[in-house]
């Protein structure tokens, strides 16, 4: 891949990495941001797939997606841009804060400083499942959406099921079920 995009994927990742305070959840808005609507380097349907496999896999979404996305975009180099972008703004933060946080615990301050964060996080997530629920009304239908997200919330949070089992039944769902045939054109009269 040519260098304007590593530097593309690398700067990306890096803004994701420097303003992804949270974890990898608060993250996902700000790579769907940067990946979907800023670069255009997938659709929307696109990165819908990618976040459901990556929730399925082991391990933290926070450099699953990103160095998928990396993968796709520029390579192996765009892999390793995009995972490294990512984690340097934690790794140097983790150190700076957490020696901070060691010798200035007990500053009222510092405590609210993580209470503050929370709100804002909680709206860039309460978007993103709009945005999703949007999608699936257009894709399934009102009714369908809701049912499946009535069940879905059921199963995870009353009886327990981890979310990677939910998205794996779908996902083994959508690959066995036949797929609605598409009107033919031999009916048609010219």
């Amino acid at each position: 891949m040519t260098a304007p995009i590593q530097g593309k994927i690398f700067f990306s990742f890096l803004r994701i990495g420097l303003l992804g305070f949270g974890g990898g959840p608060t993250m996902i808005p700000l790579v769907h941001q940067e990946v979907v609507k800023r670069h255009g380097w997938l659709e929307d349907e696109e990165f819908a797939n990618i976040l459901a496999i990556a929730n399925t896999l082991p391990g933290p979404i926070a450099t699953k997606m990103p160095g998928y996305i990396g993968y796709r975009v520029g390579g192996l180099t765009g892999c390793t841009n995009a995972v490294l972008a990512v984690i340097l703004p934690m790794i140097v933060a983790m150190i700076l804060m957490l020696g901070l946080f060691s010798r200035y615990r007990d500053v009222g301050w510092i405590h609210g400083m993580g209470q503050g964060v929370i709100p804002v996080v909680m709206v860039m997530m309460a978007q993103l499942a709009w945005d999703f629920l949007n999608k699936s009304r257009l894709a399934l239908g009102w009714i369908m959406s809701l049912v499946m997200a009535a069940i879905a919330g059921g199963l995870i949070y009353w009886i327990g099921v981890h979310p990677g089992w939910i998205i794996g039944a779908i996902l083994i769902s959508a690959f066995l079920l036949p797929r609605p045939k598409a009107p033919s054109a031999e009916g048609t009269t010219q």
